[in-house]
């Protein structure tokens, strides 16, 4: 079985309500309260774990909540591989209003991470044996500079492990340069690499990549076009599928839902065309819950026949 590890540099402790109504100035009655583990690279292996692949999470914790955090991967036996800093892991909370059905999101700031402790996370992914896959996914904590990935992607090339990356900002400016194995960006993260306009069409993403490809050897690119579902370019060529209609209750971790479906998908074998109907089928599957809760196996697999591609 393929080694694949995630990472995840600003994780998040994930706590969700529900109430009636949101109302100011109200003492308003909370339901359905949730706390999980969360952060890009952490959902990732969360999810690839319910697929039935299992990947070992990295990532940087600290505090109570930096060790509340592992205990909840632990519940859900993710492998763990926590580096401990100095600061308390942040917390992120979301809540769903019943009335309006609208989802509101609060994202706090991450702690100020050290140069020796994201170092040190550095270290330890480069003394794992016989990676196959990393995974590195989400933002940058405060005090990690975009360099740390042109680092990882340095690591990777030298192991010759493949990377995949899903983030943002100057951390995607960084690493785009060193021709990574995937990117996964979405519409406007793909306009911003590449100078385009922001409302790129399915025809303008697959150029953008094809050019992304040509410039810096990126083996593959999937981009995420929200309801159009996710386009994967290679130099070959590219696929186009489209999400089955559903109930949407929530976005949070489709993105890292379908990261994981992808990469399943990969180590079982699926063609390309096969890997990303299964990614938008994993990434589908989280938006039928509430709340923070990722794809599950049996809502992915049947939304994967639903598109219609085979088993």
């Amino acid at each position: 079985m393929a080694k694949i590890i995630t990472l995840t540099l600003n994780p998040a402790l994930d706590k969700s309500i529900t109430v009636q109504a949101l109302v100011p100035e109200k003492k308003l009655k909370a339901s359905n309260v949730k706390t999980e583990p969360g952060g890009g690279g952490i959902n990732v292996s969360r999810a690839l774990h319910k697929l039935g692949q299992e990947a070992e999470a990295f990532y940087l914790a600290g505090g109570y909540t930096g060790k509340e955090l592992s205990k909840l991967l632990d519940e859900e036996h993710v492998t763990s591989r926590p580096v401990e800093i100095k600061g308390n892991t942040r917390e992120n909370f979301i809540v769903l209003d019943t009335t309006s059905t609208k989802q509101y999101r609060f994202g706090m700031d991450g702690p100020n991470v050290e140069p020796l402790e994201w170092q040190e996370l550095l270290n330890k992914i480069g003394d794992e044996k016989n990676v196959d896959y990393i995974v590195a996914s989400g933002s940058l904590a405060p005090g990690v500079p975009p360099a740390f990935y042109t680092k990882l992607a340095a690591l990777a090339r030298e192991k010759k492990i493949k990377l995949v990356v899903d983030t943002s900002g100057p951390a995607l400016q960084a690493v785009v340069q060193e021709g990574v194995f995937m990117l996964k960006p979405n519409l406007g993260e793909l306009a911003s690499l590449t100078g385009s306009k922001e409302d790129l069409n399915l025809e303008d993403a697959v150029s953008a990549c094809k050019k992304l490809i040509e410039n810096h050897g990126c083996e593959m690119i999937v981009v995420s076009m929200g309801a159009d579902g996710a386009v994967l370019v290679t130099g070959n060529g590219h696929h186009h599928i489209k999400p089955p209609k559903v109930e949407v209750l929530s976005t949070v971790g489709a993105g890292d839902s379908m990261v994981a479906g992808l990469l399943y998908a990969l180590v079982n074998g699926y063609s390309e065309k096969n890997m990303l109907a299964y990614g938008v089928a994993a990434g589908t599957a989280a938006t039928l819950h509430p709340g923070t809760e990722l794809c599950s196996k049996a809502d992915t697999e049947r939304l994967y026949s639903v598109i219609g591609q085979g088993g």
